[in-house]
């Protein structure tokens, strides 16, 4: 796992006071980062622009622009004359070294957007839209300076953005690079190094991006046991039967040693067990996929042991009292799912585009509001939180936007639950093995919820 913070300015003047550095060198090494990348994904006498703003994003561009000076035809786009004292000095460098400033963008190798960064918010003015908009269309490859213009601290687009083929976060990585909005305009994230390297720049932080080898696969490394050493997953059909289904095919997939589906209708898979009342080896349950009406025997599976909750039991009125009562639970909702969880325990009304700009924010109180339960809210980047502590995994496809594909989420989870797991371990590796299981796809759009359950057999 990785830190990721909402903002670095503390971490930044922690740098400085702590290990005697200046903001010059913080810029300088910025400058280092990007030149850095530069050289490996380009060839000598490049045509590069480096668009320029007034504060310290702009000073990293003109520190660039020195720097590329006789290796690269470097040429600035100065959008806003220089404003802070470190910009203004990295500009008087850029001009000694004689750097060439022009009045339009035209195309080029490479872009660097040194704009607004971290620090823009509110709505782009008409013009900046236009430059934004130049920028997007000038380069075979574009490069952000700690993050794409006309995106805000809290990872909010309003209209345009620069879309980046690379991002370099200059110090550490922050949260508004991995909103759902971000997704399409960051391209791939570098950790631009300031002059110390991250463990001595950074702190423990309570948001953390996932990494592959987080995910802890089931394993069977001894032989001498049987199906009863591998849990007993209970997964509640209800009145849409193919959501249930799926979830206890992808349990069975996972590692589990029995899944039973309980409920009427239906006509189960053979490698499934059909029962008429709740095993009671059972030690683990997935309810709510297709259900429909609440079954009576909810009581009797929060009592017994871990529950995944998903789908329409998170529209239900005594929701909150369930939260309340027990701790075993791993909830899997959707934005529009979590809305109306939200209202039903107390949170208010909160209108879904207002929450899907505060996602982070609004995700955590709920998570200090129940720090037993861990919440898996669904997404392009999948956020799961317990307590105060948030977890984002960004390895999710477009393929995975069809109708299943959360059921069989919902199962994995259950089927770690019954082999043991820890509820956030479950949730943590349930979701990375789900999207790993969803990169095998080689299209974009053809991966069916059946064909995702055979590939989580083939992780690696």
């Amino acid at each position: 796992m990785q830190n990721i913070y909402n903002s670095l300015e503390v971490l930044d003047k922690r740098a400085i006071e702590k290990y005697c550095l200046t903001e010059d060198i913080l810029m300088e090494n910025a400058a280092v980062s990007i030149h850095q990348l530069i050289s490996k994904i380009t060839h000598h006498r490049s045509v590069i622009i480096i668009v320029c703003g007034g504060g310290n994003n702009g000073g990293d561009g003109y520190a660039l622009a020195r720097r590329l000076m006789g290796d690269y035809v470097v040429r600035l786009f100065i959008v806003k004359e220089p404003k802070t004292k470190m910009c203004q000095l990295q500009y008087q460098r850029a001009m000694e070294a004689q750097v060439e400033v022009i009045k339009k963008i035209f195309p080029c190798d490479i872009i660097v957007d040194c704009l607004f960064g971290s620090g823009f918010a509110g709505e782009l003015l008409p013009d900046f839209k236009k430059i934004i908009l130049s920028m997007n269309k000038a380069a075979r490859i574009k490069i952000a300076c700690d993050i794409p213009s006309g995106i805000d601290k809290d990872g909010n687009i309003s209209d345009v953005a620069f879309e980046a083929n690379w991002t370099v976060s200059m110090g550490a990585l922050k949260s508004s690079l991995f909103s759902d909005e971000a997704k399409d305009y960051i391209g791939e994230i570098v950790v631009g190094d300031l002059g110390i390297s991250r463990n001595l720049y950074e702190i423990s932080s309570n948001i953390r991006l996932l990494e592959k080898k987080d995910m802890r696969l089931p394993c069977r490394n001894k032989a001498n046991v049987h199906k009863g050493n591998f849990g007993h997953l209970c997964v509640y059909v209800g009145e849409k039967t193919g959501a249930g289904l799926l979830s206890a095919l992808a349990g069975m997939a996972f590692g589990v040693g029995l899944v039973s589906v309980i409920g009427k209708g239906f006509q189960p898979p053979v490698e499934l067990m059909c029962v008429d009342k709740i095993p009671q080896n059972a030690n683990a349950f997935a309810i709510g996929m297709g259900m429909g009406d609440v079954p009576e025997i909810l009581g009797e599976m929060l009592e017994k042991s871990s529950c995944v909750l998903d789908a329409d039991l998170l529209h239900q009125e005594n929701l909150k009292d369930i939260l309340e009562t027990y701790e075993n639970l791993v909830l899997t909702p959707h934005p529009k799912e979590f809305v109306s969880l939200l209202k039903i325990t107390g949170f208010g009304s909160i209108e879904l585009d207002v929450f899907l700009k505060n996602r982070m924010e609004i995700l955590r109180e709920f998570g200090v509001k129940y720090p037993k339960i861990v919440t898996l809210l669904k997404g392009a980047n999948t956020l799961i939180v317990q307590n105060d502590r948030i977890y984002i995994n960004t390895f999710g496809t477009p393929n995975l936007s069809k109708g299943g594909s959360g059921d069989v989420l919902a199962g994995l989870i259950g089927a770690l639950l019954a082999q043991g797991y820890e509820l956030l371990d479950a949730a943590i590796s349930a979701s990375l093995a789900h999207s790993f299981a969803a990169r095998i796809e080689k299209s974009s759009y053809g991966l069916t919820p059946l064909k995702l359950i055979e590939n989580i057999k083939n992780i690696i």
